[in-house]
């Protein structure tokens, strides 16, 4: 049982040394989970869904609540489909695409320029 103490204190030593249990230093920044913004993700969903359908040949766009998105995103999704398959008819299928990516990217900028979108969540 005399042992106990030495050892104890030689541990304790030795995860001080090592800095378990020590806190970061003051200045390094909070670990937090990366999140996207309302912008970011309108735009990468009107992205994937458009370019889904605009390649499907489909001219049906389905549920927009099945899809994730709210009535102003879905109307952002028609519209853009809309012009894309314009500018295919007469530019051709990549610049349909790109005409696709483009207008997504604008038109959510526009609808979450306040961060929240512009008339309302479903809107």
């Amino acid at each position: 049982m005399r042992h106990r103490k030495p050892l104890c204190a030689l541990a304790f030593a030795a995860l001080v040394a090592a800095g378990c249990g020590s806190s970061p230093p003051a200045d390094s920044p909070d670990p937090s989970p990366a999140t996207t913004s309302p912008k970011d993700l309108c735009t990468a969903l009107i992205t994937k869904w458009g370019r889904q359908i605009y390649d499907s040949g489909k001219e049906t766009y389905g549920d927009y609540q099945s899809m994730g998105l709210s009535n102003g995103q879905y109307l952002i999704l028609r519209d853009t489909l809309d012009l894309a398959r314009a500018e295919r008819s007469r530019q051709g299928a990549d610049a349909g695409r790109k005409l696709l990516t483009r207008e997504a990217r604008e038109r959510c900028a526009k609808r979450y320029r306040h961060g929240q979108p512009s008339g309302g969540p479903w809107v």
